[in-house]
């Protein structure tokens, strides 16, 4: 495809891989930049090419160590507003602290909000995210915000498996308008887990709300963290007659005991996308597919390059 010139797009150090593939796609060089540190741990960033008028693009994951990579984040904008880039936007597979999105106890903080003031303060013009914890972040954002998703991805991918008696299971309530639009793109049925979560990090499922006996079962959630929602959601189904188990996810974050959970669950199959980088233990998964979002990501810079529509991507 051809691109004007004008465009550069940078990695910063979370994701380097997907950065690569993305420009693959573009058929542009990446931005030359060198990261280093100061001995003390401070980061330094010095911009390699001339972005003066240029249109940039850097993409950076809130992933681990997400303090780490959301501060080099803060930096690398500064360092191209200085450089006089015409037009800077943030390439977000994952998007740190999103879930920390309302106060719903008191004394806490809405860290999702103080991470968006953060990058437009930096001079960030505007946000290209993926699957975002909750659609309403958008909003967060005093600067314009195109949200994608890897549901097309995933839903290719299980497409091209032909299940048959196939059933959607959402893993919790919150998460049903997302296993709805997986059903109408796969032709399955419906079902639902109702669970209580105890704690931060222990989760009880309590009762399931449709038919998964005799039938393959597909779990989908934009992420895995400690896996133990979609693990427990696996051992219930299976306990009710499932036949296969399938999960998708979009960030495939696998912190935690998520490795051992996963391993000793009844999954057939884990599929995640390459929006982080996942770790040496999950990448020994003998059940695990990665899947990359670097086509979706790359026609949605192209997009914004050219002034053109970004919601057609997905009619």
């Amino acid at each position: 495809m051809f691109l004007s010139d004008n465009i550069k797009v940078f990695s910063g150090s979370s994701n380097p891989a997907l950065a690569a593939k993305i420009c693959k796609y573009l058929g542009v060089p990446a931005g030359g930049a060198k990261i280093e540190q100061f001995p003390d741990g401070e980061k330094i960033i010095k911009c390699e090419d001339d972005v003066r008028g240029k249109d940039c693009f850097v993409v950076q994951s809130g992933c681990t160590p997400v303090d780490e990579n959301i501060v080099e984040m803060l930096i690398f904008i500064d360092c191209l507003r200085r450089a006089s880039a015409t037009r800077i936007t943030v390439v977000i597979p994952y998007f740190g602290y999103a879930r920390q999105d309302r106060k719903d106890e008191g004394r806490v903080p809405i860290t999702a909000k103080l991470v968006s003031n953060l990058i437009r303060t930096a001079g960030a013009d505007r946000i290209l995210a993926m699957d975002l914890h909750a659609a309403q972040l958008q909003g967060f954002f005093d600067i314009p915000v195109d949200h994608l998703f890897a549901e097309p991805v995933l839903t290719k991918h299980f497409k091209n498996k032909k299940l048959e008696n196939l059933t959607i299971v959402s893993p919790d309530v919150g998460n049903i308008k997302r296993a709805a639009r997986y059903v109408n793109n796969l032709n399955g049925d419906l079902a639902i887990i109702h669970k209580r979560r105890i704690s931060a990090n222990v989760v009880q499922a309590c009762e399931i709300i449709g038919n998964v006996e005799g039938r393959n079962v597909l779990m989908c959630d934009d992420i895995i963290s400690t896996a133990g929602t979609i693990c427990t959601a696996a051992k219930i189904v299976k306990e009710r007659g499932a036949k296969q188990v399938f999960v998708g996810a979009t960030h495939g974050i696998l912190c935690g005991a998520a490795v051992e959970r996963i391993a000793e669950a009844p999954i057939d199959e884990l599929v995640v996308t390459d929006t982080v980088p996942l770790n040496e233990d999950a990448k020994k998964l003998k059940n695990l597919k990665i899947l990359t979002v670097s086509e979706i990501l790359g026609e949605a810079i192209k997009r914004i390059h050219r002034n053109e529509s970004i919601s057609s991507m997905f009619n």
